[in-house]
Order: C-alpha cells, then structure tokens, then sequence
C-alpha cells in the first residue's frame, strides 16, 4: 500500500457507506498480514456522554461533554486522542509528534467527569480492515491519503475537517472523480 500508517485516509465523495462518507480517518496501525486500524476523527456523537454512558463502578458524566464516534467497529470500545501526555500512562503511545493515542481505562473515566481539552477527543468504537480490503477500496478510489496533522485533528471543526484536508491536498472535493489507481 503506497504509504503506511500512520496516514489520514480521507473518503472520495462517492462514499456510499454512512459510516465513511465525508470523514477523515487516522489510521495508525497497518500491516499486510493482519490489515489495518484507525479511527475516524470527524465525527462528534450529538447526544450528550451523560445519556449514553454507563460504567461500572458508576461515574458522573460530565454534562457537557460529547463523544466521537471512532468507527462502526466495537462501538463498547473506547479510546483517547490528545495533543499531549496527560499525565503518567504506559498505555498511551506517540502516533506523530502532537498526537498521542491512549488505550487506559483510568484516563478514559478522568476525561468522562471532567470536560476535556479542545485538544483531547474521547472516541468510542474504530475503524478496521482485513487483509487486503484497505488496498482494495484505495485502488477503486474509495480514499485519498495524505499524512497526519494534528492540528487539522485539533484545530479544524469537525464539519469542516473533511473539506479542508482535501482542499490541503490542492484539490476541491466538488471536482474529484471516481477513476482506478491509487491516490
């Protein structure tokens, strides 16, 4: 696959899939043998934690905060996307310098009560391909790859995102076609 993770795959406007159409995605694990991983990270969840969350022990959610929907894929999952270390966390690892991502339940439960940072999204549920499947879409010109920037992630609101990151590209999103190759 030209380009390895970790990489932003952004949909082709003629994405049909709901789960994919007009996101961005961080992909941050990739191998032929085993496929790949990533989150979308354009998708903010409408309803607030408060009303959806439940965890055991109980926890007050904090009111005001709002997941991300990572993925059709283990919605029961959670991760932590954030600019910087957020305190000592061996499950947390550097994606690309400015972008962390955290696996830790104890973090997870902190940002639930407490309203996160601009620059920390709490994310439910991933992305996943097998073997094969991403090279597949990528030369049926399903995505465009582009490399990571944080501060598209952190600083671009999320309805906004997609547009921008291929508008970065030098492209306009109303112009692209659906053509074999890859991108």
């Amino acid at each position: 696959m030209a380009g390895t993770a970790p990489l932003l795959l952004l949909s082709m406007p003629q994405m049909t899939d709901p789960n994919f159409a007009r996101t961005v995605v961080l992909l941050t694990d990739y191998t032929a043998e085993d496929g790949a991983f990533g989150l979308v990270v354009n998708r903010q969840m409408n309803e607030p934690a408060c009303e959806i969350v439940r965890t055991e022990p109980p926890v007050r959610v904090d009111p005001d905060l709002r997941l991300w929907i990572g993925g059709p894929v283990d919605p029961q999952s959670t991760w932590v996307l954030m600019a910087e270390a957020q305190g000592p966390d061996e499950e947390q690892r550097e994606i690309v310098p400015g972008l962390l991502l955290s696996v830790s339940r104890s973090l997870t439960l902190q940002l639930l009560q407490e309203p996160p940072s601009s620059r920390t999204k709490v994310v439910v549920g991933y992305a996943g391909w097998s073997p094969g499947q991403l090279e597949n879409e990528i030369a049926s010109s399903s995505w465009l790859t582009t490399n990571v920037d944080p501060g598209l992630i952190f600083g671009v609101p999320p309805d906004q995102m997609w547009e921008e990151a291929i508008r970065r590209l030098g492209a306009d999103p109303a112009n692209l076609q659906t053509s074999s190759g890859v991108h």
